[in-house]
Formats: structure tokens, sequence, C-alpha cells
């Protein structure tokens, strides 16, 4: 059927074409957008921690499984190529210690550098052999950082034996050598086995405080008692049973009517009821009955007191401090 036209009439309203309209932009980028960061860095930290999950995940998947060792080895190697691998080891904690000497012996033995094949309790028991840590901390820091942090021990004496000088600390455990031109200013222990009996001389010197920072050395005797030696020269030979108390007895004895820096070379409490005293030059002792009364100063020693004082199974010698100190013995 053919539609007629009419001159002169207007054409027929088109219809207006529709606008496209843009897609919001999701809350997820919108987030994106707002952070510091730009998004190829974004999409690389995703990856990394993407890559570490998956890689944790298979490790730990394969040893609930008990796939064999290899496999588990194979994947942290795996993950290590990928970019899980110690690159960096951060050390905290350290005073004394040198920080390549901790380094090497955290990575000792490493066949690997795999981060997920890094045994974390062997490091660690590893530092905790070495004298100087009391505690180290190890942690992992993903992608390719391991984390140490050391506790130092305190050192607390030197132990003098057979010539060699050791710093050791409160419980007697030995941390490194030291010479005899650098010593720090700490306690002198000497003798065989004085290191060991470390936390018993500090409880001794807890006893008579006042005297602690005029003693310059101790010397285990016989492997049963202490022999002190003052900075003034004297030493003083202590029992074997109530050695605190002998030098409180001491100690009360020096503040009542000084003693250190009179002259006297020796003192010996071994006996509980009387202390002996020596002169140097003089060929017999002095004594005081109990501490009580001061001895004249030509007065000899009576009873056991005669002559040189020896112990039943250690012989005291008459050395000056000095000689002491030179040869380590007492």
């Amino acid at each position: 059927m053919s539609r007629t036209i009419k001159r002169g009439a207007s054409p027929p309203p088109r219809r207006p074409a529709g606008r496209r309209r843009v897609p919001k932009a999701s809350l997820g980028d919108r987030l994106i957008a707002k952070l510091p960061i730009g998004e190829d860095t974004l999409r690389k930290a995703v990856t990394w921690t993407v890559l570490g999950g998956v890689a944790i995940a298979s490790v730990f998947v394969a040893n609930l499984l008990g796939v064999p060792q290899a496999i588990g080895a194979g994947v942290a190697e795996a993950a290590g190529r990928a970019g899980l691998r110690v690159e960096q080891v951060d050390i905290t904690g350290l005073k004394r210690m040198d920080r390549e000497t901790v380094y090497a012996i955290a990575l000792e033995d490493q066949s690997s550098r795999a981060m997920l094949r890094v045994d974390l309790e062997r490091v660690r028991d590893r530092l905790l052999a070495y004298g100087w840590i009391a505690d180290a901390y190890v942690a992992r820091r993903l992608p390719d950082r391991l984390v140490i942090h050391i506790t130092e021990r305190e050192p607390a004496a030197i132990w003098q034996d057979h010539g060699q000088l050791t710093l050791i600390d409160a419980t007697g455990r030995l941390l490194a050598p030291v010479s005899a031109a650098r010593m720090p200013d700490l306690p002198l222990v000497i003798g065989p086995g004085a290191n060991e009996q470390e936390p018993g001389y500090q409880a001794l010197l807890a006893a008579a405080p006042a005297l602690r920072p005029r003693i310059r050395a101790a010397t285990w005797v016989g492997n049963r008692r202490w022999d002190l030696t003052f900075t003034t020269g004297e030493t003083l030979a202590l029992p074997q049973d109530g050695a605190p108390q002998a030098l409180i007895k001491f100690a009360q004895m020096d503040g009542a009517d000084p003693l250190l820096g009179k002259g006297w070379l020796r003192f010996d409490l071994r006996d509980p009821a009387r202390m002996f005293a020596r002169r140097a030059g003089q060929d017999k002792q002095q004594v005081a009955d109990d501490g009580r009364n001061d001895p004249p100063a030509d007065a000899a020693a009576t009873g056991t007191a005669g002559g040189n004082v020896t112990g039943d199974d250690d012989k005291i010698t008459e050395a000056r401090a000095g000689d002491a100190l030179r040869s380590g013995e007492a």
C-alpha cells in the first residue's frame, strides 16, 4: 500500500538518541584511588602476599599429609627462587658482641637461603651456645628478612687460671678472653674452679658491702675456701665453713680499729675463736682472741698459732699479695 506524502508537510519527529550510561566505579576502585601508593606497588604487594600464603600453605599441607621431606624442600626452594629468600638479617640488642659474629652464627651451615627452609629453632640454639648470649629471639619477616634480637650476659668478674684471664658472668659462665693490659674494673677470682664458685663469691661480698670496694682479688684455695687480697696488699684467709660470718667479723674489727693499711701482711680467721695476724718480716704471728683484744706489738702467737700457719690439706704461703696475683696461687 502506497503512502501519499503531501507537499509542504513537515517530516515526522525523530526519537532522540539515548545517551550511553557511564558505569560507576566500584567501591574497591574508589578505595584504591585514595591510597597513597601507586597501583603497580599495590599489585606487587598483593602478589607477594598471595605467593607467600600459597607457599606456606603448601609446606603445611605437605607436612600434614606426610609428603616426603624432599618435596617440601622443593616447594620451599621454588618459593625461594620466586623471592622468598634471606637477603637481609636485622640484628638488635648488641652491646659488646660483634655484629658479624652473630651473622656468621645465625647462617652457619645453611645449605640454602630459601626463607622457608631456615630452621628458626636451630638458629636460636646455635646462638644460645655462644658465651655472650643469654637469650635470643629469631623470626621471619617476609619476603626476605630475618630478624634477630640478642640479650647479652653481663660480665661480673675476671677469672685467672694458669695465667689466662677470662671474663665471666655472675653464674660463672665463660664469656671471652681478656688481656692483662685491657682488664676492666671488675673483681678478680683466681685458681682452678674459681669461676664455678662465682655465685657463692658474690654472696660472700654481699655479706660485708663496706669491704667490697677494698677487695682486689679472691683466690679459691684447695677447692674449698677463699683467700681475699685487699687493695692495700693484705691477705685475709677465710674458713671453709662460715666464711660470710668471718668476713662480717673482720669488717667490724676493721671498723672499730682500722687494720688495713697498717703494715700487716696477713690475717687468718680460720679459727672461729681467734684471729691470727702477721707483719712483714716477722717470724711469728700475733693473735687476737675472738677479735676482742688487740695483741701487743711484740706478742707471739700461742697454741696452734706458732710459726707459719698451715691447714690440714692446703699450705698457706706468706707471699705478698702481688706475688699471689702474678702466680695465681694462694
